[in-house]
């Protein structure tokens, strides 16, 4: 059974994306699944620190994108969601090709949600970081 609860295709929700840190750093929603989301990031001068590897918090920008997209939609018509608290553990460093994450509901509640999200390399499948988001459950404001 699906946890989402919103109406969205990948493109209606990388087009939320555009003209954010999400576009300028390449993220893409890739893949929508029952009680998961998945994107990638391009590991390259956009999200390298200066040793020349995977940024630390290119991987926690990347962490939160997906634990909060996911979070909008998994959340009622009318509600969003944002971040209260991010942790990351940094595993492997990774110099080129791509990551990909995976977001994982730990907890939907009517006023938090708690994400579980694994990042891993593309090209090797050798996990790189893991993080865990809590965000809090808002009602919409008419714009």
């Amino acid at each position: 059974m699906s946890i989402w609860k919103k109406t969205f295709t990948l493109e209606s929700l990388n087009e939320k994306c555009k003209n954010t840190a999400v576009e300028t750093l390449g993220i893409k929603i890739t893949k929508i699944e029952d009680n998961s989301l998945e994107g990638e990031m391009p590991v390259d001068s956009r999200t390298h620190q200066i040793h020349g590897i995977l940024h630390g918090g290119a991987s926690v920008l990347f962490a939160e994108t997906l634990g909060s997209i996911a979070g909008v939609v998994a959340a009622k018509p009318g509600y969003t969601v944002v971040g209260l608290d991010i942790n990351a553990n940094h595993l492997r460093g990774v110099s080129e090709g791509f990551v990909v994450g995976i977001a994982t509901a730990i907890h939907i509640g009517r006023t938090t949600q708690v994400w579980d999200i694994k990042i891993k390399h593309k090209e090797t499948d050798k996990l790189v970081c893991i993080s865990r988001l809590t965000v809090s459950v808002i009602e919409e404001k008419e714009e």
